[in-house]
């Protein structure tokens, strides 16, 4: 639960702030690893802490002028949206997304190799999932396998995809870690504020508008 000295008023809207991403945001919508809207989502917006928001503003700033735009999948994650993951985790019958998303796994294991866990930092308010659109092709950079694709390919420094993938995927680190977040070593889409605000707290208000 949060902090109640904590409140919505310190977050920020993340199009507010970069007006030029384009939110797809996965947990809204039915397209992801469950197939169910999340707990928790009532808008498709991204809500992040306004530090990180400052943060990501210079990391799109410094992709725009390379010709790229943010693409959002998630940024704050309710508490109650992680605990859907886990009860889902525990209900064994519930594969049917399994095709897209964790094709070599099974569900139990994506906790066991770090894809999945209790407590997400993405509760904390400064991590964001995120992608690059080309504005020259009108396509999104390809980064050698999808977003939540829970799979050894999917690790940023994976030798499964191509020079071109890896290439891309370094595209997007080099201008977020500059930014001032570090990645992850299980998913290339993943980043968290390193001088994050709340690195103690997992709130727990909805996505909401």
């Amino acid at each position: 639960m949060a902090d109640s000295i904590y409140e919505r008023k310190d977050f920020i809207s993340l199009t507010d702030m970069i007006p030029g991403a384009i939110l797809e945001i996965r947990y809204f919508s039915t397209y992801n690893f469950i197939g169910d809207r999340i707990n928790g989502y009532e808008a498709p917006v991204a809500l992040i802490t306004k530090e990180a928001a400052r943060a990501l503003k210079n990391a799109a700033v410094q992709l725009y002028v390379r010709g790229y735009r943010l693409r959002i999948y998630d940024a704050y994650r309710p508490a109650s949206a992680v605990k859907h993951f886990v009860y889902w985790g525990i209900e064994d019958t519930d594969v049917r997304m399994k095709e897209y998303f964790y094709p070599k796994l099974e569900k139990q294991e994506l906790f066991k190799e770090g894809y999945i866990a209790s407590k997400s930092s993405h509760s904390r308010g400064s991590t964001v999932d995120l992608t690059l659109f080309d504005m020259k092709t009108g396509k999104d950079l390809d980064m050698g396998s999808p977003f939540d694709l829970f799979d050894d390919i999917s690790h940023p420094d994976s030798r499964l995809v191509t020079p071109e993938q890896y290439e891309n995927r370094m595209i997007l680190q080099k201008a977020m870690t500059d930014s001032g977040f570090a990645p992850i070593e299980q998913e290339w889409w993943h980043f968290t504020l390193e001088n994050e605000p709340f690195p103690e707290t997992y709130f727990d208000f909805p996505v909401s508008l």
